[in-house]
């Protein structure tokens, strides 16, 4: 006989406002709201996951709160963590593969807005585009300093990558018209992927050396933790740009408004930051030529909406009995 009890699903604090509203509309609901087996609970903690609010929980919807090994209830009754995206820093997924918790992530919804969002910080240093605006707005005054902001051209000039995943992919296939030439590194990427992209793999230090434009597109991990540093910046040309959607302590924050303010760099495009969000007098803002987003820059209707039915997806194949088809800890398969 089937049972009776529904599938409790547990939405992090964050999916609401303080009036109880969804913060984020896009992240369509309704077709767990209208399934009679689901049940859905919204948590009411702060950033760190407890196991108390978890007791009873079968599948979790999480942001960017921070699940903890503690953070798994006692009674073994959790059978996902779903990220809403892809970064998984903040959660303990050797203690979630060790419990047998699935956490799925959403690569396919974020894959292209976050590439969009590269290209848009890209177009956006070379063009100067935050120097025109200012002039425009002086009048007669600005428009006889035009001179002075010159652009950077694309053609011919060599657009690199730390890493070599979906987001780098489609970051690459975006910018194939602007006839730049691509390099990246990242050494858990067959290099059969990149020549089909037109993309020569590199050692690292070449790839500092040579980008005329560097986006981070890497993970952050232990071994990833400031791997821009301060001696990585000044292999760079004095006239390229970093572009950073990854993880904001994948760049020495300090080291890059220092190698800004000296002329060792000619600009810098932050979607994130060391720390978040980061002091209104933290030194990067003080920094010429930066254009910064509060890890948002990427977000909108349609890619919140795709991020949210991915979660969807992956807590109605758990109640299926099936694993996600986005794992972070896909290890898990081999146990299945």
């Amino acid at each position: 006989m089937k049972s009776s009890a529904r599938f409790v699903v547990a939405l992090a604090a964050r999916f609401s406002g303080l009036d109880g509203k969804p913060v984020f509309p896009e992240f369509d609901l309704s077709p767990l709201e209208k399934d009679h087996g689901v049940q859905l609970r919204r948590l009411s903690n702060g950033p760190r996951i407890t196991a108390a609010e978890l007791a009873g929980i079968d599948a979790l919807i999480l942001l960017g709160e921070t699940f903890a090994a503690d953070s798994i209830p006692a009674d073994g009754r959790l059978k996902l963590v779903a990220r809403f995206g892809v970064g998984y820093d903040k959660i303990d997924l050797a203690a979630c593969t060790a419990a047998g918790i699935p956490v799925s992530i959403t690569p396919d919804a974020v894959r292209r807005p976050v590439a969009v969002a590269i290209v848009t910080l890209l177009l956006a240093l070379t063009t100067r585009l935050q120097a025109k605006d200012r002039l425009a707005r002086l009048g007669a005054a600005g428009f006889a300093q035009r001179a002075g902001a010159m652009g950077v051209g694309l053609e011919g000039r060599v657009l690199g990558s730390v890493g070599l995943g979906n987001i780098a992919c489609e970051m690459f296939r975006l910018m194939q018209p602007f006839g730049m030439r691509f390099i990246a590194h990242d050494p858990y990427v067959d290099a059969s992927r990149a020549y089909a992209l037109g993309v020569v793999p590199v050692d690292m230090d070449t790839l500092f050396r040579d980008s005329d434009v560097l986006a981070v597109n890497c993970p952050y991990l232990p071994e990833t933790h400031q791997l821009v540093s301060r001696a990585r910046l000044r292999q760079m040309k004095p006239s390229a740009f970093l572009i950073n959607t990854a993880r904001g302590a994948i760049v020495d924050q300090l080291a890059l408004a220092e190698a800004l303010r000296a002329g060792r760099l000619a600009g810098a495009g932050l979607y994130v930051f060391e720390s978040e969000p980061p002091a209104p007098d933290d030194p990067i803002f003080g920094a010429p030529n930066v254009i910064a987003s509060p890890h948002a820059l990427s977000w909108s209707d349609q890619g919140f909406a795709a991020i949210g039915a991915g979660c969807v997806a992956a807590v109605n194949a758990v109640r299926e009995g099936r694993l996600p088809v986005h794992l972070a800890n896909n290890e898990l398969r081999a146990s299945r």
